[in-house]
């Protein structure tokens, strides 16, 4: 599909050589991160100890630097797709449009811009489309991961850090690559624009199509601040859910403390993102989307996170630390909901 855009195909073999590379990289790392946790764990002499979880940090900032590197191809890739997509028209056919767009707009709520005469319309694509979403939330996580072996110095938690990045690394790479098949349903979108054979009147109502789906989506200011602020959540509420189980088999404060401040971090992301998503929804899509799917589990988990909030009150009295521990646990499995939401309900977020 890509093949047919006039787009170079070696932007797209560097960006699958170089992310490829990166998550194979990161794979690595988080093994050796797990075996040198492991043989810390086993290991009876302090310095001998020591010496592993140095190496561990080592790994785990490896992880890190391989996430960002392919976070870093795929901004690349974006920027040349700014460049090499234009939806250019002749000039005649764009004076005719924008005086459609000036009627249109006063009847409207919201305007759409006027189609620019010297320059034409270009995606200003945010790195977290697609299969890019997953990848940049465990890139969040990995940053998480990395503050907080930093912080704590639990062994058992080191190993469960470890295993958690690889299997991060593992689900984006073979699940929910970005690298293989960049953005499929936007050139998919695209593509006829660009390559099919139409008639003029079917070239501008493809136009008509596309142009206000830039605006109100792709290149929508909210789209650069909404969706960062709740996955930026779902990693710091994926802590919480390690740091949740980890209550179940000990005391450590150290630990509980630090879920607790990864969640009142990840609800106060969550809290903003879902209210600059409001009027986002309305200018996209009108006043008909309070019952999608993904907007009422987000409701269901921003209850929950503030239930787990209000139940740390109480951590203090009998039994709470295992109801936290139960909520931090929930709270984690109703973001899942609300992600896979968006795969398996029909609705304006669904993905299907």
């Amino acid at each position: 599909m890509i093949e047919a855009l006039p787009i170079s195909t070696h932007s797209v073999r560097a960006l699958t050589i170089v992310g490829d590379a990166a998550m194979v990289l990161g794979l690595l790392g988080a093994l050796a991160a797990i075996a040198l946790s492991i043989l810390a764990l086993r290991s009876q002499n302090y310095k001998t100890r020591s010496y592993f979880n140095k190496l561990f940090q080592y790994s785990i900032l490896m992880v890190l630097f391989t996430w960002i590197l392919g976070f870093c191809a795929i901004i690349w890739f974006h920027v040349v797709i700014y460049k090499d997509l234009p939806l250019k028209l002749p000039d005649s056919v764009v004076h005719w449009l924008n005086n459609s767009i000036r009627a249109m707009n006063q009847n409207s709520e919201y305007d759409l811009p006027l189609i620019p005469l010297t320059d034409a319309p270009r995606y200003m694509l945010p790195p977290w489309l697609e299969g890019e979403k997953v990848y940049f939330w465990c890139l969040c996580f990995s940053i998480i991961a990395t503050l907080a072996i930093r912080r704590l110095k639990n062994q058992k938690f080191f190993l469960a850090v470890g295993l958690s990045l690889f299997i991060c690394s593992l689900i984006t790479y073979l699940v929910q690559n970005p690298f293989h098949e960049p953005l499929p349903r936007f050139f998919a979108e695209i593509t006829p624009f660009f390559s099919a054979p139409m008639a003029g009147y079917e070239k501008i109502g493809l136009f008509m199509r596309l142009y206000p789906r830039m605006i109100f989506y792709y290149n929508a200011h909210y789209m650069w601040i909404h969706p960062p602020l709740l996955f930026a959540s779902y990693a710091l509420v994926q802590m919480t859910f390690l740091t949740s189980i980890f209550m179940l088999f000990g005391r450590d404060r150290a630990i509980e403390g630090y879920g607790y401040a990864c969640t009142k971090l990840a609800f106060f992301l969550l809290t903003i993102g879902m209210l600059l998503g409001y009027p986002w929804a309305l200018k996209a899509w009108g006043p008909n989307w309070w019952w999608d799917p993904k907007i009422a589990s987000s409701i269901m988990m921003w209850a929950v996170l503030s239930t787990f909030l209000h139940a740390r009150l109480y951590l203090n009295k009998k039994g709470f630390w295992y109801v936290n521990a139960g909520l931090g646990i929930l709270c984690f499995v109703a973001v899942m909901f609300t992600f896979l939401s968006s795969y398996f309900f029909p609705g304006e977020h669904t993905l299907q």
